[in-house]
Formats: C-alpha cells, structure tokens, sequence
C-alpha cells in the first residue's frame, strides 16, 4: 500500500536501523522503543492483522522471533523478552499493517505489559467452547 508506513519501512523507502533482512522480512528498531532494544519485526507484503497474514509467513515470523529474541537477550543482557502482536483497535493495534513487537526486559524497568486475570466461569467457558466449534 502506497500510503502504509510500515510498508515503506518494510521496502526499504524509509531509512531505518535495521537488525535482519531476507526477502520476506525486516527487523528494525523501533523509533518509540519501550525498553532498549525494543523491534518491530515487519513483512515486506501488506497484511492488516495476523489474520490476513498467510500461514507460510505466520511460521516464519515465529522463527524469526525466537532467533531475534534470543540474540538480543545475548546482547543485551536483558532479564526477559516480551513477545507481543496487536490485532485490531480494541487490542491496541495503531498502524494496520502487521507486525511483531520484540521487547527486551529487565527487572523494575518501569514498563508494565500486563493484564489483570479474571476468572473462567462455568457459563462462559461452555459458551466460548460452542461458539468455538461452530466457527
């Protein structure tokens, strides 16, 4: 897409610190790290949201994330990593083209990438289980 940031990112158009390339892929530093460290990793084609990614290119990024984590862990020394990918709006997605967020932590970062657990009721635990199968 002509107008997408993070196709241009992707392709090359746009400068950036970039960590990996293949023909698939860009790994860059993102520009509002949270930690030190902190990538995006981003595929060169335009897919909105994990969705529309094809399944080919789902395992990869997988691969992808793994081997980049661990080198930064390496590098850096961090205390642990967060893994994250945003689909959609409700879920904090902000540019819709997909990407996977590389974040290195370390202890009393001051970050706070966490959810408060609530709790799996009888009822909606049946619900979603239906609801799961007819999809």
């Amino acid at each position: 897409m002509s107008d997408c940031i993070f196709c241009k990112l992707a392709g090359g158009e746009i400068p950036t610190a970039t960590l990996y390339e293949d023909d698939d892929f860009r790994i860059i530093l993102d520009a509002g790290p949270a930690t030190k460290g902190h990538c995006l990793i981003l595929p060169k084609g335009h897919y909105a949201n994990i969705y529309e990614l094809p399944d080919e290119l789902a395992s990869k990024v997988f691969v992808l994330a793994k081997k980049t984590a661990a080198r930064l862990q390496k590098a850096l020394g961090c205390d642990g990593m967060n893994i994250v990918q945003n689909n959609g709006t409700a879920a904090g997605q902000t540019v819709f083209h997909f990407h996977m967020h590389l974040i290195p932590r370390w202890e009393d970062d001051g970050q706070h990438i966490l959810w408060k657990p609530g709790k799996l009721t009888d009822e909606a635990k049946e619900e979603i289980l239906r609801k799961f199968a007819e999809a």
